[in-house]
């Protein structure tokens, strides 16, 4: 598939935008979940001015405030070499520029199809995602997770697909965190093997190569190969920027470690295929949107929420039992200490004060929101939860 830099911005006034989404269950008093999916009751809330978009798109939770990354503007592509090669990508400068958390209100876009950021450069795991759940759309490249945020609450693109657990090396926290920073909604999750090839340029054999460039998960993922071949790591942003660097440099003893497509793009040739030391490498990505989804009945659902506990013994059972009850499977569990306010300070009168770690609980279970249990599962969690959020219900992604 042939990429194309995006095109014109364009901006629609009549699309809404939920500021505050009524899957925020973060109240004390007894909600009826039935209006996760009312869109009349969610579009009370929609705001359709773009000032206000870009005031309050992004609503911190925990009293933290998003700080923009610095993006090093120089351009490594001037040293490209002009080699043989089989990428129909020569000229890198005919690649889309990565939108970075400082310049999202200049990306251009005009509308024709669907719009989708994901984090890194063009033949990037991501992008692939990207591509496997929406075949046919526009991909737009962001610097960091969060500029891909930003974009999708910004109305720069339509939806975001972002690596979220890999069988391997295990969930990617900072992504964890930016779902509770920002009011995102998940519509979606696409599960993908990951295959790692060896790149190098043109005419280069395995055996010239003395390092290798690539994102630390990719390094470590392929570390037998690696170790092997007695290569240098060389820690990158992500797997296709370091094929684009290797070929920017020029350095005949440096390769890199991404994909096939990556290679095709960057006109790399691919010194050996499958080289991660788990055959079984798969990465979960989830689909954020600004509204959410309705959720229905008619194929198996996922939901994910997060919540934080009261004190006391025996909490976090009560609040996993409220599930097993009622039948619910659980797929995943994750903690994270609250940032802003990490430790809990308890007084026991016999034993003195202590602190424990607060931490957010994030859960994803085999349910969906249209379905009573599921409705009836989190009223009775919210019994003695602090704060409650539901963060998507959406189909479950059975496919490799």
């Amino acid at each position: 598939m042939a990429l194309r830099a995006a095109s014109p911005i364009w901006i629609s006034p009549l699309r809404p935008h939920s500021k505050v989404g009524v899957s925020d269950l973060g109240l004390r008093r007894c909600v009826d979940l039935r209006c996760y999916w009312d869109l009349e009751r969610l579009r009370k809330w929609e705001c359709c001015c773009l000032s206000v978009l870009a005031q309050k798109a992004i609503t911190p939770v925990e009293d933290e405030k998003p700080s923009a990354p610095q993006v090093d503007a120089s351009g490594a592509t001037d040293q490209v070499q002009d080699t043989q090669s089989r990428g129909f990508h020569k000229d890198l400068n005919l690649l889309p520029k990565p939108l970075s958390a400082t310049d999202l209100s200049s990306s251009p876009g005009n509308g024709a199809q669907v719009r989708v950021a994901y984090q890194g450069m063009p033949g990037a795991y991501s992008e692939a995602a990207a591509l496997k759940a929406y075949p046919k759309c526009e991909t737009v490249p962001c610097d960091q997770f969060e500029a891909a945020f930003k974009a999708v609450e910004l109305w720069l693109v339509d939806k975001a697909v972002l690596p979220i657990e890999n069988s391997v090396g295990g969930s990617i926290h900072r992504n964890y965190d930016l779902l509770l920073r920002h009011r995102l909604h998940i519509v979606g999750e696409v599960q993908m093997v990951v295959n790692h090839c060896l790149l190098g340029l043109p005419g280069v054999p395995k055996e010239e190569l003395k390092r290798v460039l690539s994102h630390p998960q990719a390094l470590a993922q392929c570390e037998m190969t690696l170790t092997k071949l007695g290569i240098i790591r060389v820690s990158a942003d992500d797997s296709a920027g370091a094929a684009q660097m290797v070929v920017a440099n020029g350095e005949r003893d440096t390769g890199a470690i991404a994909s096939a497509r990556a290679a095709d793009i960057y006109g790399l040739n691919i010194l050996l295929e499958k080289i991660q030391d788990d055959d079984d490498n798969i990465t979960r990505f989830l689909i954020l949107a600004r509204e959410p989804m309705i959720p229905g009945s008619n194929r198996p659902h996922k939901t994910s929420i997060v919540f934080t506990l009261e004190e006391g013994p025996g909490m976090l059972f009560k609040a996993l039992a409220v599930f097993a009850l009622r039948d619910i499977n659980l797929t995943k569990i994750e903690s994270r200490p609250q940032r802003k306010r990490p430790l809990r300070v308890v007084d026991d009168s016999n034993k003195g004060s202590a602190r424990y770690f607060d931490y957010l609980f994030y859960i994803d279970f085999d349910a969906s929101m249209a379905e009573p249990r599921a409705q009836h599962a989190l009223a009775h969690l919210q019994e003695f939860a602090r704060f409650l959020r539901v963060l998507g219900c959406y189909p479950t992604d059975a496919t490799l």
